[in-house]
């Protein structure tokens, strides 16, 4: 494969999933609010294997749908294939960020409730949005 569909092949798979992702941390609490969800947060980047798994096999899968169907499903992409940074590098930042796949739950202002760091199998995935979530009614 050509190293330069990776990022359309990503962009497609996850505009083809029935959830609709955000792009923006600012769009994602904007929606949160109107419709009282939580945020799901993916942090990736272009070089991370693990996170172009986690965005191939396990969020399009029925139960990592249906576990995001009760989030507000946000994606931020902070480098490159070749480690440019992007505008969104400062989340790592702000979030302390331990290692890729970085995912988050955040409530509507985007403060962290949960975090996990590293891949999950769509299982996994599933039981842990939906425990978070319990947790948080």
């Amino acid at each position: 494969m050509k190293p330069y569909l990776i990022p359309f092949l990503v962009a497609s798979s996850l505009m083809a999933q029935g959830v609709k992702w955000e792009t923006s941390l600012e769009a994602a609490k904007k929606r949160a609010r109107v419709e009282h969800k939580l945020i799901f947060m993916d942090v990736w980047t272009e070089w991370c294997g693990w996170c172009l798994k986690l965005q191939k096999d396990t969020f399009p899968t029925a139960e990592g749908q249906k576990a995001l169907a009760g989030m507000v499903p946000l994606s931020l992409k902070t480098e490159l294939r070749d480690r440019t940074p992007t505008p969104d590098k400062a989340v790592e930042r702000q979030y302390e960020l331990e290692g890729y796949p970085a995912l988050f739950i955040l409530d509507a202002e985007g403060k962290p409730v949960a975090s996990h760091f590293g891949y999950l199998k769509a299982p996994e995935f599933a039981s842990w949005i939906n425990g978070v979530a319990a947790g948080r009614k």
